[in-house]
């Protein structure tokens, strides 16, 4: 892993730290040293030491900051972070090879029409248990066409604690990065227009997955080409 990261031990350094690799899973993985959870200093990590919520609830502030993508888009429908600048280069390769199922047409539809859902309301629609619900809306994750739109924390108890529960809302990318509303932060030496379409690229599928590939060697030279590309199916 590139040696200019700091450790993940605030919001701040954890949304840094996404900005800096552009991409990257929240937990560990295939590929040693990248993710969140690996970056993470000791004690921060959410295991019930000294803070036990960290990245797990720090991911709220980080999607907050409005150029940063969560959902479960890596490693077939796992739990990741990117920049608009590389979720759109992923968007634009899984969607040219990935189409949603019936369900997903009926999610969408809903989506078209609502803005968000959220697993309550998807279990609504299609009449599943939770588990399917959740598996639906990891397919579309997966797919590029469906993110995480916001996360609120849940206080509960007579003195409203709150441990770590949290409601999620989804929608489409395109509702989460509309125009104008991508902060240029974000972006150091990124040309963006700010009338331009912050999903918008001029690479083909192909393209996009040769981007991404050199992009994360870049980061990660210790991984191997084939690591990467499987992280990204």
């Amino acid at each position: 892993m590139t040696s200019s990261l700091h450790p993940v031990s605030s919001p701040e350094t954890m949304a840094r730290t996404i900005r800096r690799l552009g991409i990257v899973p929240f937990f560990s993985n295939r590929i040693p040293g990248y993710s969140i959870q690996d970056l993470t200093r000791p004690g921060c990590w959410f295991d019930g030491d000294e803070d036990p919520l960290g990245p797990w609830d720090w991911k709220i502030e980080c999607l907050h900051e409005g150029d940063i993508a969560y959902g479960k888009f890596l490693f077939g429908g796992k739990a990741a972070f990117a920049t608009v600048e590389w979720y759109r280069e992923l968007m634009n390769w899984q969607r040219s090879r990935l189409s949603p199922d019936a369900e997903g047409e009926r999610i969408l539809a809903y989506l078209a029409e609502n803005g968000s859902i959220t697993i309550r309301e998807v279990r609504t629609l299609l009449g599943v248990k939770k588990s399917a619900a959740d598996a639906a809306m990891t397919r579309l994750q997966h797919q590029c066409r469906v993110v995480t739109g916001d996360i609120t924390r849940v206080y509960r108890g007579p003195t409203l604690q709150y441990a770590g529960w949290q409601v999620s809302s989804f929608c489409m990318p395109e509702a989460l990065f509309r125009k104008d509303e991508v902060p240029m932060a974000g972006f150091p030496g990124f040309p963006f227009a700010e009338d331009a379409d912050p999903l918008r690229t001029d690479h083909s599928p192909d393209e996009s997955l040769e981007c991404l590939v050199d992009h994360i060697l870049s980061v990660v030279p210790t991984a191997s080409r084939e690591d990467v590309v499987k992280m990204l199916r």
